[in-house]
C-alpha cells in the first residue's frame, strides 16, 4: 500500500516501485523512430510505461510531444491528415531544417500490450507540386509482423488523391486495425494556462483544448459522482500543498457558467470564498494537472507540470502522480513528462531507462535514454541521484558564460 502522513509541514511518502500498480493489460507506445520531424533528423527510442523528456530549451521536447499528439489529431472527430499537418504549418514547417537526400516525414511506432508488440504503425509523407500535403507511404503490420496495409496501393496510383487521407481515420478501411485509431485517439495533452482558466467568458466551444480554456466546462460536463470524487481527491492534495485553501467545488452561476470555489482559510473563523478569478498560478496548475491525471486512460502527455509550483511540491510529483493513478484506477496509463526541474529528477522511483536525454547539434536533436549511457549508469551505482547524473548533461555549451558582464563576453 501508499501512505502518506503529514508532520507540520514535511510530507513522507512511502511507496512501492511504480511498476508495482501497472496490473491492468493496457496498451502503451513502447518504441517510436522519427525522420526530419521538426528538430529530429533520424531518432529510434525505445519507450517504458514512463518517461521524462530532459533536455536545454528548444532541444525538441515540445517538438517529441507533438508526435504523439500528430497521430491523435489524424484520427480524431473533426481532424484527420490533411488537418493535422495544416493545423501545425504545413509540411514546409513540419520537416526538419537539416534534411537533406530523403525530404520525406516518418513517424513510425511500436504498441505494445501485456510486454508484446501488438501492432506498428507507419506514415511517411511529403507535399505535392502545390505545397499540399500528400501521403509518401502508410503501413501496418499486425501482432504476429505480418504487413496487413501497406500503401500507396494500385487504387492510390490511379487516384492520387486518395492520397489525402489515412486508412487509419476512415472507418470503412480501418476495420482490420481500428485498435490502433481508438488508441491513438486515447492520446491526452494537458498544459494549462491559468489566465484562460480565470475567463470562462473566453470559451467559444473548443472541446479539449490542452491549454484550458474549455477546463471548467470539462469539469462540468462530467457525473455528479465522478466530479465529486475528482475533486474530493484534488482536495485531499490541496490541504497539504496549500493549507490555506480547502472545501473545493464547481458551481454555475446565474448565467450557467461553472466556477471552481473553494474556502480560503484566513483570521476569521469561516474564511472566504474564492474563486478560479481568484487563485493563483501555481493552484490552478496543481488543480489542472490533478484533474488531467484523472481524466481518460490513454498516454498522458504533460508538458513542464512544475511550472508555479513551490519546489518542495515538485519534489514529490512523481509519487503524487502515482497516487492519483492508482485511486483513479489508471495505474498502468502510460505518461509522458518534459521537465526542467531538478527536484522533480530527484525522486529515487526514476529509473534510467525512463530517462530521455535530447542532445542538440548541427545536424539535429538526437535522444538518449539514461539506461544506454555508462556514464550515468556509473553515477547511479555511485549514490548520485538522477537529477545529479542528467541534468549537467543536457545544458547549453558554455551556460556558465551567462553570468560574466555583457562586455567581457
Amino acid at each position: 500500500v501508499m501512505v502518506s502522513c503529514i508532520m507540520r509541514d514535511i510530507i513522507i511518502i512511502y511507496h512501492l516501485p511504480f511498476n508495482h500498480y501497472q496490473k491492468e493489460n493496457t496498451v502503451r507506445f513502447s518504441r517510436i523512430r522519427l525522420e526530419n520531424w521538426r528538430n529530429f533528423g533520424t531518432v529510434n527510442v525505445e519507450l517504458q510505461n514512463r518517461a521524462f523528456l530532459v533536455g536545454a530549451n528548444a532541444s525538441g521536447k515540445s517538438n517529441f510531444l507533438d508526435a504523439f499528439r500528430f497521430l491523435r489529431d489524424i484520427v480524431v472527430p473533426g481532424g484527420g491528415f490533411i488537418d493535422a499537418v495544416e493545423r501545425r504549418g504545413g509540411v514546409s514547417r513540419l520537416r526538419n531544417l537539416a534534411a537533406r537526400r530523403n525530404p520525406d516525414i516518418v513517424l513510425e511506432v511500436d504498441l505494445t500490450e501485456d510486454e508484446k508488440i501488438s501492432w506498428r504503425y507507419r506514415i511517411a509523407f511529403g507535399q505535392d507540386k502545390n505545397r499540399r500535403p500528400i501521403l509518401k507511404a502508410e503501413k501496418v503490420w499486425n501482432q504476429e509482423g505480418r504487413l496487413i496495409l501497406s500503401r500507396p496501393d494500385d487504387d492510390d496510383e490511379h487516384d492520387r488523391e486518395r492520397l489525402r487521407q489515412t486508412y487509419l481515420e476512415q472507418v470503412f478501411a480501418n476495420k482490420d486495425f481500428r485498435e490502433i485509431k481508438q488508441f491513438f485517439e486515447s492520446v491526452h495533452y494537458s498544459h494549462l494556462v491559468p489566465q484562460l482558466i480565470r475567463d470562462p467568458d473566453r470559451w467559444t466551444g473548443k472541446q479539449s483544448d490542452p491549454f484550458g480554456e474549455d477546463f471548467l466546462e470539462r469539469i462540468a460536463s462530467v457525473t455528479e459522482r465522478s466530479q465529486r470524487a475528482r475533486l474530493r481527491r484534488i482536495e485531499e492534495v490541496l490541504k497539504i500543498a496549500i493549507p490555506q485553501l480547502s472545501n473545493l467545488s464547481l458551481e454555475r452561476d446565474e448565467r450557467g457558467i461553472p466556477h471552481l470555489r473553494g474556502n480560503y482559510r484566513h483570521w476569521r473563523p469561516t474564511g472566504a470564498w474564492q474563486n478560479e478569478a481568484d487563485f493563483s498560478d501555481g493552484t490552478l496548475r496543481l488543480i489542472g494537472l490533478l484533474w488531467a491525471l484523472q481524466e481518460g486512460s490513454g498516454p498522458l502527455l504533460l508538458e513542464e507540470p512544475e511550472l508555479s509550483l513551490h519546489p518542495g511540491v515538485v519534489r514529490y510529483l512523481p509519487q503524487l502522480i502515482q497516487q492519483v493513478h492508482r485511486l483513479a484506477k489508471v495505474s498502468a496509463r502510460q505518461l509522458f513528462v518534459s521537465t526542467h526541474s531538478y527536484e522533480m529528477l530527484q525522486d529515487e522511483g526514476i529509473g534510467a531507462d525512463e530517462v530521455l536525454l535530447f542532445i542538440t547539434s548541427d545536424e539535429g536533436t538526437t535522444i538518449k535514454r539514461g539506461a544506454d549511457d555508462s556514464e550515468i549508469l556509473q553515477e547511479l551505482d555511485s549514490g548520485f541521484t538522477m537529477a545529479e547524473a542528467v541534468m549537467s548533461r543536457t545544458e547549453p555549451t558554455g551556460i556558465r558564460q551567462l553570468a560574466l558582464p555583457l562586455k567581457e563576453r
